[in-house]
């Protein structure tokens, strides 16, 4: 009766492989890279060569082609080590599946090769200073100028912003509203490309994020992923992979709080005995844990119907990005209340777990929008 709820052979290997990885390469200096924030690129080109930077990029483009529930599974087991190093990982991987699901053959070769790598990094362009859970009214705008596009505008919290090489954006080329939004890749090294200054953070200090600033850049039109107007269709069904690999992060983060604090209440003592003695941190535990895996469970099944293209499908990823991710900041919530004072401190992990865990609520398309977008989907029925 339980094996159709089990993860297969492979299913186990991948998410094995990813945890190794992670106790050897991450968990231990994550604590460094959030302290000093230092963008650890070394660690994770390393990460590509187990196939990381090209999950479900197809296995004919160069990618290891995996399943979005194969993708929760690494991005949970690596958000385990520092969420933020994870979640960089998942935005570069949307930004590469992009190219490689709706790109052309050119766009495909000049540029899906280092991207499989991560020689190249890739981000993600949809929000903007005035277009936030808004997206369909975003505002940079593209005029195609004979082989060309001169595009005007900026992009706001962009993950990578300035250390990346590539940044799939959403341009208006067309009338208001999503019917108007195409997609270009535009490269660091355009002309007319610029950056902000790097954006001060409560979390994901392992990541740079700034401003992606275009005046009259010229993007070659060959650099145009599917065809003008396609390109809010195109940000959606990525995101529905992003929701679910945020969801996971978060799943990876409040798993790690949840066994410190299991650790910590047995050998802290108060009273002449265990915290873990008394029966409210007993019951404590119990909670978090069972709300752990009851997120785990809806992400899991979320994540086989995206990879399956079920009907349900973006109503199952916001719901489990929801959930997720409300989920992981309760349980790295208590964890923090239950180390006390101690908790509070940078010589433990849980503060920076609870600092990396409350942005994901957020992005993504915030929780409110998770909500609507449940809640239009079951009217619609």
């Amino acid at each position: 009766m339980t094996a159709q709820f089990d993860l297969t052979e492979d299913q186990s290997a991948i998410q094995d492989m990813a945890r190794r990885f992670t106790a050897d390469a991450i968990t231990p200096f994550a604590a460094e890279w959030d302290e000093q924030h230092a963008f650890p690129r070394d660690t994770i080109k390393a990460a590509a060569e187990l196939g990381f930077g090209a999950i479900y990029v197809s296995e004919e483009a160069g990618g290891i082609g995996l399943g979005r529930l194969e993708a929760a599974l690494i991005m949970e087991a690596m958000a385990y080590g520092c969420p933020s190093t994870s979640a960089f990982i998942s935005i570069h991987n949307m930004a590469a599946w992009m190219i490689d699901r709706f790109g052309s053959d050119t766009l495909k070769a000049k540029y899906l090769p280092d991207l499989i790598t991560m020689d190249a990094m890739a981000s993600y362009c949809l929000t903007e200073p005035s277009a936030g859970s808004d997206a369909a009214a975003l505002k940079t705008r593209a005029v195609r100028d004979g082989d060309h596009y001169i595009v005007n505008g900026s992009k706001q919290f962009i993950s990578g912003g300035g250390s990346n090489d590539l940044y799939v954006t959403m341009v208006r080329t067309g009338d208001d509203g999503a019917r108007g939004i195409s997609c270009l890749a535009i490269g660091k090294d355009m002309p007319g490309v610029s950056f902000g200054a790097q954006e001060r953070k409560l979390g994901w200090h392992s990541q740079p994020t700034a401003q992606l600033i275009l005046e009259d850049a010229r993007v070659p039109v060959e650099n145009l992923i599917g065809a003008e107007g396609e390109g809010f269709r195109i940000a959606m069904t990525g995101i529905d992979g992003g929701r679910l690999n945020i969801g996971a992060c978060s799943l990876g983060g409040a798993q790690r709080a949840l066994d410190e604090a299991i650790a910590y209440t047995k050998e802290r003592k108060q009273f002449g005995k265990a915290i873990a003695d008394f029966q409210n941190t007993q019951f404590k535990l119990a909670e978090m844990a069972t709300e752990l895996e009851a997120a785990r469970a809806l992400l899991y099944l979320a994540a086989t119907k995206v990879s399956a293209e079920a009907p349900d499908k973006t109503r199952f990823a916001a719901m489990a990005k929801m959930f997720a991710t409300e989920t992981g900041s309760r349980v790295v919530d208590r964890a923090l209340q239950m180390h006390g004072g101690y908790g509070y401190l940078m010589d433990y992990p849980i503060e920076r777990l609870w600092r990396d865990l409350r942005v994901h609520s957020i992005l993504e398309g915030t929780n409110e929008v998770m909500r609507l977008i449940v809640g239009r989907d079951l009217l619609r029925d």
